[in-house]
């Protein structure tokens, strides 16, 4: 099990207030890392996922960065990659959605959603990946999504974001896998959580959900920390390049 042990790491997951993000960062505490959760409105103290990290044993801090501001995501990046102690993994996890039909998809929502969830990715994956490729070791995984292979329904603004997140992962691996940077991304099946409510609450959408998962239920964030550690640990060292879906089976239908 050392393959998977974490003990000494330093990981910063972005997203990390709640869902997906926190049940990553506590299972990456629970693997024996220390986490730097980063989310907009993350509590300086006392907030659930430093909860779960203390818990583990690890330590805690709490960075509040607004993704959709893109010079806050350049300082939150100048500041993470000049560290005395370096970012060992970095869980890109932050982002959001925009549920309207693409022909009265608005510019302002096209915008925001790139911006979080593509362009600050690069950003902040630049600024801490430059340092791991000089200390010829790191971990980035990014999270996909199940419309970074499918067109989805009344969300072109995400599913072109989830695309890009595809092609970045394969890029970035490209250049980075002979610098001991393993680069890869996970792709969550449909999990309950507050981005999904709008689809759990409608009856007709969630039935025909469920009827295509062979698992034959909704994912739970937690469904996602076993690719999570596995990602950063050395187990995956010569995996590059990889979107790993946790979906239920969903793809294979």
């Amino acid at each position: 099990m050392s393959l998977f042990d974490l003990t000494g790491k330093l990981a910063v997951v972005t997203g990390a207030r709640r869902g997906i993000g926190r049940a990553m960062a506590r299972a990456l505490a629970e693997a024996g890392a220390d986490i730097i959760g980063v989310s907009a409105q993350l509590e300086e103290s006392g907030s659930d996922v430093e909860k779960d990290v203390t818990a583990a044993g690890r330590s805690f801090e709490a960075v509040r960065c607004d993704f959709a501001d893109s010079g806050a995501v350049r300082a939150l990046s100048a500041d993470l990659a000049g560290r005395e102690r370096p970012v060992d993994i970095l869980v890109n996890n932050a982002g959001t959605i925009r549920r309207t039909p693409a022909a009265h998809h608005r510019d302002a929502d096209w915008d925001l959603v790139l911006q979080v969830n593509l362009s600050a990715q690069f950003t902040l994956t630049r600024a801490i990946g430059a340092g791991m490729m000089t200390r010829g070791h790191g971990k980035i995984i990014f999270t996909a999504s199940l419309l970074s292979f499918q067109g989805g329904i009344t969300v072109p603004g995400y599913t072109a974001s989830k695309h890009g997140i595809t092609g970045l992962t394969k890029a970035l691996s490209n250049e980075w896998a002979a610098h001991g940077v393993n680069v890869n991304a996970i792709a969550p099946g449909y999990i309950a959580t507050d981005n999904t409510q709008a689809l759990q609450d409608d009856p007709v959408r969630s039935a025909s959900i469920l009827d295509r998962i062979p698992a034959a239920r909704w994912g739970r964030a937690d469904d996602l920390a076993g690719a999570t550690v596995f990602l950063a640990s050395d187990a995956a060292a010569y995996i590059h390049g990889t979107v790993l879906p946790v979906d239920g089976g969903w793809l294979g239908r």
